[in-house]
Formats: structure tokens, sequence, C-alpha cells
């Protein structure tokens, strides 16, 4: 596992994966790791396929995964990148089918920054037959190319109103307006207090509409405490299913049944 970035939910879940799937799990920081030294990625994806059976990287520039896969020998996985958060949304998934039974006809609503969450959710909802409305300002929409290829599958609206994103919405989601590769402070002031989802915007829902949030969460700006330790939060679910989906993930790419 290779991380770039802090990790709670993404390290815990994958090395307690491994375990309770039999295996381990070794965790380097790029600082630990030749990369720092100038080592190029290719050499680094070889080197670690005569030593593991899987790959995890944690990163900022998606190119460096799809660098990784492409010289590695063993399957690499995103954990995340500045352009894709897929685990997240296998546990998102997850999540929606528990509490909703279907996943095809559902309409969700992403509520904030059109982020990397965001773009993987979108394609999660393509492939899951899910509509999506997501409410951002102009200049956080989410990856165009995400949006054309997935409108083809479903049904994606951007729009930039929260309330028409929420309209009878089954699923309310929303992530931090400060990401990991953006701490810029002015960047909140472009979302508050039009994008915070509250117990007004989870209104516009459906009465059974569940919150979600991929967390870390800063209750106050993004999401209202009474909204993300209400009744309606999925979050709990959500974050304990990152493990499941993960060790799901790991025995699929085995070959495991």
């Amino acid at each position: 596992m290779i991380f770039q970035k802090p990790s709670t939910r993404t390290r815990v879940s994958f090395e307690v994966g491994m375990y309770q799937l039999g295996g381990s799990a070794v965790v380097l920081s790029s600082n630990d790791m030749q990369l720092s030294r100038g080592e190029t990625i290719g050499d680094t994806a070889r080197t670690l396929s005569g030593y593991v059976d899987y790959i995890m990287a944690r990163v900022f520039d998606h190119e460096m995964v799809e660098d990784l896969a492409a010289a590695a020998r063993v399957p690499v996985i995103n954990g995340l990148s500045n352009s894709f958060h897929p685990c997240q949304t296998l546990a998102d998934l997850m999540t929606i089918k528990e509490r909703k039974k279907n996943l095809a006809g559902l309409k969700v609503a992403w509520i904030g920054d059109g982020n990397n969450v965001c773009n993987s959710l979108i394609l999660g909802c393509a492939g899951t037959g899910m509509g999506i409305s997501v409410a951002t300002p102009e200049e956080f929409r989410p990856d165009p190319k995400v949006v054309e290829d997935s409108a083809r599958i479903t049904d994606v609206q951007l729009v930039t109103s929260p309330a028409t994103a929420a309209k009878d919405a089954d699923v309310v989601m929303t992530d931090t307006f400060s990401s990991i590769h953006n701490m810029d402070p002015s960047k909140i002031k472009r979302f508050l207090p039009k994008f915070q989802v509250n117990s007004a915007l989870m209104g516009e829902a459906k009465p059974d509409a569940i919150f979600m949030h991929c967390l870390p969460a800063k209750r106050g700006q993004e999401v209202a405490a009474s909204v993300i330790d209400g009744p309606q939060s999925a979050v709990w679910d959500e974050a304990e299913n990152r493990l499941h989906t993960q060790k799901a993930l790991l025995a699929s790419l085995r070959g495991s049944p």
C-alpha cells in the first residue's frame, strides 16, 4: 500500500481486510520508497510485482496510478487520486443497496464540490441505473468527460441550486469543501452557506431519504450536525462498508468465489 496522502478509512479497511482474508499488508509512504530519490514509477511497479499480490496506491496525480498499472504484473487498485475515488463509490453503492434494496431508478443528489469522489459517484450511478443531480458552483463542476460519458447511460443533471438537486432525492451526499490537494481557505467561501446540507435541504428530498458523506466531515461547513448525527444519516454504515467492499474487491481480483 503506497500512500502519498493521509488516510484513515482507506488504510485501515485495506489492512484489516487483507488480514481477515488471511493475508498481510505492507504500508509505505512515498518518503519510505526510492520514488523520493527519483526511481521511476515503472521500475517501482516492476519491483513490487515480484514481492506482492496487489498494489494499492493513494496518490495525488491520477497518472501515477495509470503508470503503476501499465508496468505492474499484479492488480493495481486506486485507493484515491485527485481525479477519482472508486473504492469509496463501491462502499457508497453497497450502503445505498442495503438501505433501499434496489439501485436502479433511484435519484442521488450531490451537493458541494464536483471533486474526485463526485466523479467516481457519477460513474457508479451510470453503472447501476441511478440518476444523479449535482449541485456545485459553476467553477467546481465535475470532470466534463465523466459527465459526458455517464450522461449517455443515465440521467446526469448539473445545477447550481442545491434545492433543485435535492428535490425528491433518495440519497443526499456531500464531501468536505477543502480537499487534501486544495486546502485554500478562500475556496470554502464559495460554498457557504448555500451548499451546506442542513435540515431544510434534506426537507427537499424524499421523507425516507438518507444522508451520506465519505468522511472526514466538518460539521457546520458542508453539513450540519443535525443531519450527519441525525436519524437519516447512513454515514457510519457507509464507513464500515469500506471494509466489506475492499475485501470483495481483493477477493474478486484474486479470482476467489
